[in-house]
Formats: structure tokens, C-alpha cells, sequence
């Protein structure tokens, strides 16, 4: 059955007015309102049906101008169009003081000459709830923390420009300064004044873009300076973060701009925080602004963003589920249109992989000469090699099967005309350029404009990332269909309305990531196509690895809400978060058949535990998904250490023993509360003076590179700007080449081996990248100075006829300032060096040691993890012989005798206990009672993995089908005792030896067998299946009930030698059928190898059986 996708829906933009003739306070008024529904009539009554109110309808009109733009408006935008041409509102209302001829008049006017801000005037506004709580949140942070820092970290919709503007007025800003990194956003910023502010707010705006130029209400800044300041509050600037690094003032080549440093700035306002403003330039340019509060604005509808630069009472969060459950209880007395209304809802597909991958998956993968089991990973899936794919004939199985299997999403014409434009986000740009090339080839995704937007990789090139928007925006313009490929690039601070699916080909593990880059596709949308209007209703996002997919939408269910935030909260709470997530964000994926159906809570949760549980059973148990706390083993007691060498570890180790003391925590730095290891930093300070000592440190201390610096610059005064720089750029080489470089290799000649080259190379690459940061920044400043200096020397000599000073005095004056600016960047690039030398050098040493101790760490877990396995490959052996419905990790011991356990795992109950639950013990250096925690088994794993290994040995309980082509032994590893299991095909091939050299064995119900040394019963169940088939046996015995008895009770015998191996091979031979109960049997359990020895084993035999 195919998946159904209803992307858009058609819309009738409509402008309506009504009257309610029977109420005297509403003559001469008309409500004027706004539908996207063709039936006018029926949003009236909408609106009127609770007051049991007649309304009559006065006039309707589509609401498209008429000047063949086929642009759009709303009523908002009529409605401004009204209050400024003298009609008045009633506050808070859509009604207006106009009748129905003179409101048509106004409209038809409106509409034909687009007569929005003809007349000056400003709408009242009310802050929705969200806005005027970022507000107050805002206002209180502003006053408690002078100089703070603040983050309004909120989807776009969220209406930030109207909310900066309100938090201004509370708190009395006298000037903002508002700075975004796309020059485009100016015209929201100064609608919204335009609109709401106006100049009888009392404040005034100001800006030199472009595109503002000329407009009601904005003033140069040489017009600000100029105006009347009477009754003025303040005003706010608006300036793009190109023209502020264009300025001399800031790092730039032009004169301008000169009164945004010298101004104190009450509030500065950096729009679409998350967007390219981290680099060194930008960096450069805010630091030279000098304000008392910074209100960050982020579109990234995610809390985790920047949370090192703002703590939790910083942030002020809305979210994709608070917009669309604002959407959904949105409620209005007076009808005015729900502002969430255009915001497409998500929906999340996601499919399993199985199929397209099961060739890797039967063959393995190759790791260092050595075939591991293959795990799915569409990182891996898409690797590539010299331009190819690695599995190249598996991804055009994929493409293949994303346009012919109707469950994938361009499976039909119908499904590709939903998605005509969309989004997919690989990991690689070797990776997006190999995609490319098969999709151009494809038969169906050729017809398609394929856009590469990966660039280099690089998520904050602000540069390639315009080109790429531009490539995406022309290609949509002249194409009908499109697919835009990226590695990062356009997941943020771009809108492509026109996008409406993004396919996750990356193993993204981030939530945040994940949602930011989901959200490529919920932007609104209202498009014309074939003369008729279309509104975006929904977004898709498709997505190919289940596991890791609705593992992340519980996280982001859960991370919205503190209780249930970073892992808090028990499951009915984190069950009910999906919940209400799943109203708004429904999850599709595959049931058991393959079927795609929607999810519900449980399914969501449980699927990712489903999926490791068969990946726990398909590997034996032999899985790390079982293990949990593994670094808690380094506070263990040595009694814990003891239990787990007891074991047989998996992938044998050189040595049996682990390598594990009392000491070893201490001896690893690792944390107690964490279990991670954390270098004390008094031993890296003492550690950095003891290795780099004279040879480092010394060269500080005796000023060797502070005459580097002076030799550098010697005579920089009399040097052109170009010679400067080339000075320090030949300082800055020098320092890495000769200074850094040296840091390394002393760091490599005290460790040695321990530091790899690829681990030395990245430190190297690391501090020189830091070096060059710091020592650019202090050149930058600089260079600002210099700028400022040369300006002031030019405006001098300009106006020295007025001041009476000669050109010796101000030549004179600026050699003197040349001088103190390069005395000071001396200073500054010899403090830089000294800071930089002291940090990084115990830098190093803080990296190497820590990531020493952390392998040694990681190898001891790792062979604590060998040796778990080698006790966890015992549990299918357990559950063959005695599982039921009623073992877990907390009932597993009950089940089982205590000295099959022991000779099985080569450890008691009581042991086994120890490790699962922990509990009492003696320390034995100190003799004080300390509590072990044990919780080394994850209980929800093991319960899922017990729970699909009894599904799966109930599912392949019937050896007499033919089809079957697996048996439950495939899922049993062979255990260090003799309990080996012969391959079922060697079975076959051995039974096929008996009946030839016993003809027709299989067909005399006389004739006995016996296995006197069963494993797993598979050669009974061989002979039972062909004795059962045989048409000779058929014929005596017709009823199949009556002819198993007899086979069981008088044809077949076996003997087991163990307890657990008699109950693993009576559970296999008899469990075909859950209505033979009753059945006799003539299985024992006898170790047959002592009387065979003897020669007694007739005797016995005799003895059992009769």
C-alpha cells in the first residue's frame, strides 16, 4: 500500500466586510476581516454563530493588487491602509468606523494603487502571551546584569522585531543599535516601526541602507543629528554588519560610521545571532562597540544553542511544539485570524533500510583485515572512494527504490508533484558531488535540477553560502523541479518557502542539529500555480535510519520540558511529552510487514529498543547494548574485578587478566561522579614546566621574543601599511613555524609513542589556528587605530587654516601617535605571546595526558566489555533450555539451578546477583562497610533482547516447514563448554548418508534411532521431519497426531549429557507444537562417553529404555 502526502491545499485570498444591522452601538460600522476559504459566508458565521448575531455581508474582493504583480496582502495591511487614511478602529478589533459603500470604495481604491503608508499614522498592537513574556524576561535581566548578555532563541514568526521594539520602550533605551548580517532584514525592521512606533513613540529611526532610503519616518544619521530633539525618547539605528566591517572605525577602508563608536549604546541588537558572526572580523567589530545591554536574536528553533556563551536564565526559548500548540488553542473573541494559521505542520516518515542493505549485511565489512557484522549507518552508507560510492550498486538500489516502491516518497507522478522542491543533507561533499552525478543519470530524478550546495563543507562561509541560496533561488525560478544537496550549508539563516521535504541521508545524532536542519522545510508558503493560489499545509521529512530517528524525537519531546529535560523524568512522563509532541509532529514508519502506519507513544519509544534488541539477538547476545556503567568499574571493589575475569572474554585478549587495581582510578584521574578522566591542574602546570622549561619558557623570560617583535617592526613607523603587514605576517609564520612547531616536538620527544601523529598534527594545526586568532585580533586593532590616526592627520591638514597649526605640527603630531600605536601593538603581541605560550603549553600537556589516560581507560572498559560478553553468550543457552514469559533481568537468576549456572558461566547466582544489583561489601584497605552500585546490565535491553529471542525461537519453532530457511541455533553461540551446534545443513547432508545406506529406513515404522550424544537435537528433529513426511508412514498412520506419537514414543531416542544441553534439545525437538504437550518422549539425560568407555553402554541403554 502506498503513502498518501498532501503538501498543499488551494486558497482563495478574500477580504470581507460585514455588519450586524440589529445591534444600534454597531451603525455605521463594519468588521473587515480576512479568509483564505472561498466561502466568505461561512467564516461569518464562524465568527457570529456564538452571540446568535445576524450579520449581512457588505462587500467581498480577492485580496490581490490589481497592478498585475499578482502580489498579495491581508487585512492587517488594509487595515493599516484605513487607520491612516482617518477611519477609526475600535481598540483591539477588526471593526471600523466605515459604512459598506465607503469601506468597498476604500478597498477597490487600496487595491488598485496599493495605497499602504500613503498617509502616515501607527497601528496599536497588543504583545501576544510568548512575546510579552521574551519582554519581562528580557526587562528583568537587562536591570540585574549591566553589561549582560541575553539570547531570544526563537523560530521565525515569532514577530522579534515588534518584541525588540517593546522591550526598548520598557526599559527606557535612549539608543539602539541594531546590527544582522543580511541587509534583506531591513525592511522588517522598518516596517515594524513604520507600522507600530512611527514618531510618536518618541523614538526615531535612523539608518544609511539603501533600500530604507527615502522612506516615511527614516532619517540619515546626519538628519538625526540635525532634527529637533523635542519630546524625543531616543532612536534606533539600523546598521548591517557588511557596512559596519566596511567602516575605518571598525576594521573597514571608509569614512563612516565614526558616531556608532564614539556613541555608548543603551541596547545593541545582533540579529540572527547564529548566523557567520563568530568570525575574527566580526569579533573585531563588536568588540569596538561599546554598549550597556546585547540582545542576541537566533532563528534556531533549538535550546542547546550557544549554551556555553549564555547560562539557562539568558535564553529565552520558543519552540517549533510551542508555536503549534499556540496554533492549536489559539483562540480569539472578536475572530481575529489565528497568526500561526500559515505554519505548515511537520510530519516525520521513516523507513528501515533492511532490503537495499541486506547484501552488506549477509557479507560483513571489511575492518583491518578483519569481517565484522555489518551495522547500518548512512554515513558509512554513503561513503565514498575516488569518486564513487563504496556500495555503490546499494545507493541506486536506494535511488531506485525512493521512485518505483510505492511506500517511498517519489515513487509516482502524484507523490513527485507533492515534492517538487526539496532538501537532502548528506554528510560529505564527496559524498553530495557522487549523488549528484547519479541523480543527473537517474531515469526518473534526471528530469530534476540537481544543485550542489555543499561548497567546501564549511557550515560558516557566509560568502558560499549566498552563492549557494542563489543557485537554489534560480534554479526554482527555471525549473519546476528541484533538489538541492548540502553538507550543512542553508540550514540556517535562509528561507526557501518553496521547499517541502528534507531527506535526512546523514547519521545526524544531535536533536539540535537534526530539528534545525528538519525545519528547512516548515517555512510558509502561498504560491500561484496555473492562475489558482496554493498555501504549504504540510512539511515532510524523510528520513532512513529509525533507531537513531525516533531516538532523537524523544529526546526533543522530552528536552522541552524541564522535568523530563536531559534524561529527567520517569517513562509515563516522557511517554506523555511524545505524546503531545505527536499531536502536532506525527511520526509514520514501517509495522512488521513493512506497512508505513502512524506511530503512536509507545510505538516510538519502543521501535528504537526493538531494533538493538534483534541487533542484540542477531549477534548471540554478544552485544555492548546489554552493558551499561561500564566506567563505574574503576570504584568497584576487587571482589567485582574477580566475578568478571572469570569469564571467557569474547575476542580473547593477550592477557586473561584485567587490568584493573584499587589504584588504577587514581591512577587514570578519573572522576568519581563523572567516571571520565580529568587531569588535576596543579600536574599541568607542573608537567608543562617540567617539559618545556628553559627551552619554552625560557625564551620568555629572557626576552627573546620581545626582540623578535621589535626586529619585526623595527622602524614600522617610516613602513607603508603593506611593509607592516608583511612584517607581521612574517612574525606570525615565524612564531608557528619556530615556536608552535617546537612545542610539538618537545611534546613528541617526552611522550613518544603515546602521542599519535595524527593526534600531533591536530594539536599543531589547533595552536596555530589559536596563535593566529589572538595575534589577528591585536593586528586588527591596530590597524584600526592606524586608520584613525591617518583620518584625523588628513581632516588636520584640511582645517589647519583654521586651527593655526603648520604641517611640521601636525606631521609632528603624527609620527608621535605612529609611534605610541606601534610601541602599543608591540606590547600587546608581546602579551599575546606570553599568554599564548603559558596556556597552550599546558594545553598540550592537559591533551596528551588526558587522551593517554583515556585510552588506557577505554582499553580496560573495553576488555571488561570482552569478558561481559563472554557471560553474555550464555544467555540464549538460558533461555533455550528454561526461558518463558516471565524472565527479565530481575527474574533471570530465578529460573535457572545454581550449578548449571556455575558450570555454564563459571559463576555462581549469588555472583551474578553482585553484578546486577550491587551491594554490601568490606573495603579491604581501610575495613570500612562501602556499597557496590553493580547496574552493569541495561534492564530495558535485556528485557527487549530476552523478549525478541523467545518471539524469534517461537517463530521458528516448526522445523517441519520447508521455507524456513534459518532455525534458532543460527541466534545460540557455541559456549566454551561442548556445546557446539552442528550447521543445519551438515545435518541434512549426514541424514542423507543414512538413508542412503539404509534404504527406506524413514519409511519402517520398526525402525529405532538414537543420537546418543545430543547438542542441540537437530539431527532428531532431521529424522522425526523425514519419518513424518515419509507417504509409507502417512499410510499407516493417517491422523498426523497419532503418527508423531508414534514416532516419538517408538521410534526416536537420545541422551544429553548435560542438564542444560537435555533441556535446550527438549525444547527444540518438542516445541513445534504447542498442542503435543502430552506427548512421551524417550530423551534422557545421561552422559553416554563414560559406558561407552566401559563397554556398558548396551547395559544402559537397556536400563533407560527397556
Amino acid at each position: 500500500m502506498g503513502i498518501k502526502l498532501n503538501t498543499a491545499k488551494q486558497a482563495y485570498p478574500m477580504i470581507y466586510a460585514y455588519s450586524t444591522p440589529q445591534i444600534a452601538a454597531h451603525e455605521g460600522w463594519t468588521k473587515i476581516g480576512y479568509t483564505e476559504d472561498q466561502d466568505v459566508e461561512t467564516r461569518i458565521k464562524q465568527q457570529t454563530h456564538t452571540s446568535d448575531t445576524e450579520a449581512r455581508l457588505e462587500w467581498k474582493g480577492t485580496a490581490i493588487f490589481d497592478d498585475g504583480s499578482f502580489d498579495r496582502f491581508t487585512d492587517h495591511d488594509f487595515h493599516a491602509y484605513l487607520r491612516k487614511s482617518g477611519v477609526e478602529n475600535k481598540k483591539k478589533t477588526e471593526w471600523f468606523h466605515v459604512d459598506g459603500p465607503a469601506g468597498r470604495s476604500k478597498f477597490y481604491d487600496f487595491k488598485t494603487d496599493r495605497g499602504i503608508l500613503k498617509a502616515l499614522g501607527t497601528i496599536p498592537y497588543t504583545l501576544r502571551k510568548e512575546q510579552a513574556a521574551a519582554v519581562e524576561q528580557t526587562a528583568k535581566y537587562y536591570h540585574s546584569s549591566q553589561g549582560g548578555e541575553f539570547l531570544w532563541n526563537a523560530k521565525p514568526r515569532f514577530g522579534k522585531t515588534l518584541s525588540v521594539y517593546d522591550f526598548c520602550k520598557r526599559v527606557g533605551a535612549t539608543s539602539v543599535l541594531i546590527v544582522t548580517n543580511r541587509p534583506a532584514i531591513a525592511n522588517s525592521w522598518y516596517s515594524d516601526y513604520a507600522q507600530f512606533m512611527g514618531e510618536q513613540s518618541g523614538y526615531r529611526f535612523v539608518s544609511e541602507t539603501d533600500s530604507l532610503k527615502g522612506k516615511p519616518y527614516v532619517l540619515s544619521r546626519g538628519e538625526w543629528l540635525a532634527c529637533d530633539k523635542t519630546g524625543v525618547k531616543g532612536y534606533i539605528e539600523f546598521v548591517s554588519l557588511q557596512d559596519l566591517k566596511g567602516s575605518v572605525y571598525f576594521g573597514g577602508h571608509f569614512d563612516k560610521l565614526k558616531e556608532v563608536r564614539d556613541n555608548e549604546w543603551s541596547v545593541l541588537v545582533i540579529d540572527e545571532a547564529h548566523e557567520g558572526v563568530d568570525t575574527l572580523k566580526t569579533d573585531t567589530a563588536f568588540d569596538h562597540i561599546k554598549r550597556k545591554f546585547t540582545l542576541h536574536l537566533s532563528g534556531t528553533p533549538f535550546k542547546a544553542l550557544a549554551n556555553e556563551k549564555f547560562h539557562d536564565g539568558a535564553i529565552f526559548n520558543w519552540t517549533y511544539a510551542d508555536e503549534q500548540k499556540a496554533k492549536r488553542e489559539w483562540t480569539s473573541e472578536d475572530g481575529e485570524n489565528n497568526p500561526y494559521a500559515n505554519l505548515p505542520r511537520l510530519n516525520l516518515y521513516t523507513y528501515q533500510m533492511s532490503e537495499i542493505v541486506k547484501d552488506e549485511m549477509s557479507r560483513g565489512i571489511e575492518i583491518d583485515g578483519e569481517t565484522e557484522e555489518y551495522a547500518f549507518d548512512l554515513n558509512e552508507f554513503f561513503e565514498t572512494k575516488n569518486g564513487r560510492f563504496v556500495h555503490d550498486e546499494s545507493v541506486s538500489k536506494f535511488l531506485d527504490a525512493l521512485t518505483t516502491q510505492t511506500k517511498f516518497p517519489f515513487s509516482t507522478e502524484e507523490l513527485r508533484n507533492e515534492l517538487k522542491h526539496t532538501f537532502w543533507l548528506l554528510n560529505r561533499v564527496d559524498s553530495a558531488k557522487a549523488l549528484a552525478k547519479k541523480l543527473e543519470e537517474h531515469p526518473v530524478f534526471s528530469n530534476y535540477k540537481i544543485v550542489l550546495a555543499a561548497g567546501d563543507g564549511k557550515l560558516d562561509d557566509s560568502e558560499e553560502t549566498q552563492k549557494s541560496y542563489d543557485k537554489v533561488r534560480e534554479a526554482i525560478a527555471n525549473h519546476e523541479k528541484t533538489i538541492t544537496l548540502s553538507v550543512g550549508q542553508l540550514t540556517t539563516g535562509v528561507t526557501i518557502p518553496e521547499w517541502t521535504a528534507v531527506l535526512m541521508l546523514s547519521n545526524v545524532k544531535s536533536p539540535a542539529l537534526y530539528m534545525q536542519a528538519a525545519f528547512r522545510a516548515q517555512n510558509p508558503c502561498m504560491f500561484r500555480e496555473n492562475g489558482n493560489f496554493y498555501r504549504k499545509e504540510n512539511a515532510y521529512v524523510f528520513d532512513f535510519d529509525p533507531a537513531r530517528t525516533l531516538t532523537i524525537f524523544e529526546e526533543f519531546a522530552n528536552d522541552l520540558s524541564s522535568d523530563t529535560a536531559n534524561g529527567k523524568g520517569d517513562m509515563d512522563a516522557r511517554k506523555q511529552h511524545v505524546r503531545e509532541l505527536l499531536n502536532f509532529f506525527p511520526v509514520i514508519g514501517e509495522d512488521e510487514q513493512g506497512e508505513m502506519i502512524a506511530l503512536d507513544a509507545e510505538k516510538v519509544l519502543s521501535i528504537p529498543r526493538k531494533i538493538r534488541s534483534q541487533e542484540v539477538v542477531r549477534r548471540g547476545f554478544m552485544s555492548n547494548y546489554l552493558f551499561q556503567n561500564i566506567s563505574g568499574i574503576f570504584n568497584a571493589p576487587p571482589e567485582v574485578i574477580d566475578i568478571i575475569s572469570q569469564f571467557t572474554p569474547v575476542e580473547e585478549p593477550k592477557s586473561k587478566e584485567i587490568p584493573i587495581t584499587p589504584e588504577t582510578k587514581d591512577e587514570l584521574n578519573i572522576d568519581p561522579e563523572t567516571g571520565e578522566v580529568e587531569i588535576p591542574q596543579e600536574h599541568i602546570i607542573g608537567t608543562a614546566t617540567d617539559i618545556f622549561g628553559d627551552k619554552i619558557y625560557g625564551a620568555v623570560e629572557d626576552g627573546t621574543f620581545d626582540t623578535q617583535i621589535k626586529d619585526a617592526f623595527e622602524n614600522a613607523s617610516t613602513k607603508t601599511p603593506e611593509e607592516t603587514r608583511t612584517a607581521f605576517d612574517e612574525f606570525k609564520e615565524k612564531f608557528k613555524e619556530e615556536t608552535v612547531k617546537g612545542i610539538i616536538d618537545i611534546a613528541k620527544e617526552k611522550y613518544q609513542g603515546n602521542i599519535k601523529a595524527a593526534d600531533a598534527k591536530s594539536l599543531e594545526k589547533g595552536l596555530s589556528g589559536q596563535f593566529e586568532r589572538t595575534a589577528e585580533k591585536v593586528y586588527n586593532n591596530y590597524q584600526i587605530e592606524q586608520k584613525i590616526a591617518e583620518k584625523d592627520r588628513l581632516e588636520a591638514m584640511r582645517s589647519r587654516h583654521e586651527t593655526g597649526k603648520t604641517e611640521a605640527e601636525i606631521e609632528e603630531e603624527f609620527e608621535q601617535k605612529k609611534q605610541d600605536l606601534q610601541a602599543n601593538l608591540q606590547d600587546q603581541l608581546s602579551n599575546t605571546v606570553k599568554t599564548f605560550i603559558e596556556t597552550s603549553t599546558q594545553d598540550v600537556v592537559e591533551t596528551v595526558e588526558k587522551k593517554i589516560k583515556e585510552r588506557e581507560k577505554t582499553g580496560i572498559e573495553d576488555s571488561i566489555r570482552d569478558h561481559l560478553r563472554g557471560f553474555s553468550r550464555t544467555i540464549p543457552s538460558f533461555l533455550m533450555a528454561y526461558g518463558n514469559d516471565t524472565v527479565t533481568l530481575a527474574t533471570f537468576n530465578a529460573v535457572i539451578p545454581n550449578p548449571v549456572f556455575l558450570e555454564v558461566t563459571s559463576i555462581t547466582l549469588d555472583q551474578f546477583r553482585f553484578l546486577r544489583d550491587g551491594g554490601k561489601y568490606k573495603d579491604a584497605e581501610t575495613g570500612e562497610k562501602k556499597e557496590f552500585a553493580g547496574n552493569l546490565f541495561d534492564p530495558v535491553v535485556f528485557d527487549d533482547s530476552v523478549k525478541e529471542f523467545l518471539r524469534l525461537k517461537k517463530k521458528l519453532a516448526d522445523y517441519f516447514d520447508e521455507k524456513s530457511i534459518e532455525d534458532i541455533f543460527d541466534y545460540i553461540p557455541p559456549q566454551k563448554t561442548n556445546q557446539i551446534f552442528t550447521p543445519k545443513t551438515m545435518v541434512k547432508k549426514m541424514v542423507d548418508m543414512l538413508e542412503t545406506e539404509n534404504p527406506g529406513c524413514f519409511d519402517d515404522p520398526d525402525k529405532t534411532f538414537i543420537d546418543l550424544y545430543m547438542k542441540s537435537g537437530l539431527y532428531i528433529t532431521e529424522i522425526v521431519k523425514r519419518l513424518y513426511q515419509s507417504e509409507r508412514m502417512k499410510e499407516q498412520f493417517p491422523d498426523p497426531k497419532e503418527r508423531l506419537r508414534h514416532i516419538f514414543e517408538k521410534q526416536v531416542y537420545g541422551l544429553a549429557q548435560t542438564e542444560i544441553i537435555y533441556h535446550i534439545a527438549l525444547s527444540y525437538i518438542l516445541g513445534f507444537n504447542e498442542g503435543m504437550e502430552d506427548i512421551k518422549h524417550n530423551f534422557r539425560q545421561l552422559d553416554a562417553l563414560p559406558y561407552a568407555k566401559k563397554g556398558t553402554l548396551q547395559e544402559k541403554l537397556d536400563e533407560l529404555f527397556g
